[in-house]
């Protein structure tokens, strides 16, 4: 499967009003990406994280996910604390941070009017989010950050919301054998809201790493 398959065109007519959306913005912000933001990390990797969609000023500016923005402060800080990541996180895409064992990518690739993608959109994107699982051999764990991500994944899985409900740091075993865990998005309106805090972030990914390298030994 070639990057072509995974990630959609720069110029991706799928969806009407993000084109219209993205034409309006490389005429105020030409200095921006402004094209459908492709996937970030290694594909042999055994996490998936899967985001909801590009902020205007964060991906949607720099070209990789999460970066750029309050919520990618603190995805990179943690995924750099658990393991996930390594080198320096500066907001820019030239940083030189790297994901280890760990993809990042978003249920819908290009940046939505007021960050909110309608259900037409979401579903048009399933197609890239499916072939960017199925380009995982490893796959072992999906982490997916807030609701939309949640139920898109599963529509792209297959499955229905109502076999996986979700829930912050809830695990659900998939029927082929691989984990999906859901958390709140780390958008700054939950952590001002103190919907989720830095300790809560931080046990999700304490959960992802005891599903993939099993639990801390304990010590005699």
């Amino acid at each position: 499967m070639g990057a072509s398959d995974v990630d959609p065109p720069r110029d991706c007519p799928l969806c009407p009003r993000l084109v219209a959306f993205h034409r309006g913005n490389r005429a105020a912000y030409p200095d921006f990406f402004n094209a459908p933001v492709p996937s970030f990390g290694p594909a042999d990797g055994r996490l998936l994280i899967v985001g909801l969609a590009p902020g205007l000023r964060g991906a949607n500016r720099t070209g990789r996910p999460f970066t750029g923005d309050y919520a990618g402060d603190l995805l990179y800080a943690t995924l750099i604390a658990h393991g996930f990541a390594r080198g320096t996180y500066d907001k820019r895409p030239d940083d030189g941070l790297e994901l280890v064992d760990c993809r990042i990518t978003n249920a819908v690739r290009c940046v939505p009017p007021e960050n909110k993608p309608v259900g037409s959109e979401v579903s048009a994107c399933r197609p890239f989010l499916l072939n960017t699982i199925a380009g995982m051999p490893n796959l072992q764990a999906i982490l997916v950050l807030g609701s939309l991500a949640h139920g898109a994944t599963l529509a792209a899985l297959g499955l229905r919301k109502s076999a996986c409900k979700f829930g912050h740091n809830a695990v659900h075993p998939l029927p082929d054998g691989r984990t999906l865990v859901s958390s709140y998005h780390c958008s700054r309106y939950n952590t001002n809201t103190g919907k989720l805090t830095t300790e809560m972030f931080h046990a999700v990914f304490g959960t992802v790493r005891a599903l993939l390298d099993g639990p801390p030994a304990t010590r005699s």
